[in-house]
């Protein structure tokens, strides 16, 4: 006599996105912060160079500008910088908008029950604006600079995440548009894929581990199942 078993039933995913360049157009805001930033105490830097170290903490982005550029800036000037640059970015707030797809992907995520949350390297003050912009409530799950010990390209965002939705970061695709995402993730442990929408080429990000890159939000959305989301 044959015997039949029930089909194994695994639950999808968990996605964890990144906020900056993933979910909002807010990347060259951010590049255009600094750059005012660092022209008020006297540094001029290339915005190109600017460009390659977004996605990292506002710490370790000063850290890393200072060497590069051989700066002999203080501790306290530099807490100055990164509250010169949260002050100029908050002026040019008004322009982000979210990234095309985002509200559709979140919005079908949720209808499909499948598990999402958001990390990221911003702190809490200019992280919290882009959820009413993106149309979800206060209570969504999100993973700030503020609630960890070290940001990316550390683990401690996404980790944070995945323990917020209660799921094993083994099991969470983490999606982002910088390297310093993709590093973080395969540091956690978890899938990682790209998106374009930040400025980072698929070849980049494809070296830094991600799985899959898409166009944008909305081009992931058109393609979940190859994550292993099947749309009901």
């Amino acid at each position: 006599m044959t015997s039949f078993t029930e089909p194994v039933s695994t639950p999808p995913p968990a996605l964890l996105f990144d906020l900056d360049g993933t979910l909002i157009d807010s990347v060259y805001q951010h590049v255009l912060a600094w750059r005012e930033a660092l022209a008020a105490f006297g540094l001029d830097v290339a915005i190109w160079r600017i460009h390659r170290k977004i996605g990292m903490s506002g710490g370790l982005f000063v850290t890393a500008l200072r060497r590069e550029i051989a700066s002999k800036l203080t501790d306290d000037e530099l807490q100055q910088l990164s509250a010169a640059h949260a002050d100029a970015y908050a002026r040019l707030r008004e322009s982000v908008r979210p990234l095309p797809g985002a509200k559709e992907l979140l919005a079908t995520l949720t209808q499909q029950e499948v598990k999402w949350a958001i990390a990221t390297s911003g702190q809490d003050v200019s992280a919290r604006p882009a959820l009413e912009l993106l149309g979800l409530p206060a209570n969504t799950p999100m993973v700030t600079r503020d609630q960890v010990r070290h940001a990316k390209p550390d683990p401690d965002l996404f980790l944070a995440a995945a323990a917020t939705v209660q799921v094993d970061i083994k099991h969470a695709i983490v999606v982002g548009d910088s390297v310093w995402d993709l590093l973080a993730a395969r540091r956690a442990g978890a899938l990682g894929v790209g998106l374009l929408s930040g400025g980072y080429g698929s070849d980049e990000l494809e070296r830094a581990g991600a799985y899959r890159v898409y166009a944008d939000p909305a081009d992931l959305l058109a393609h979940l199942d190859e994550v292993g989301i099947r749309q009901r």
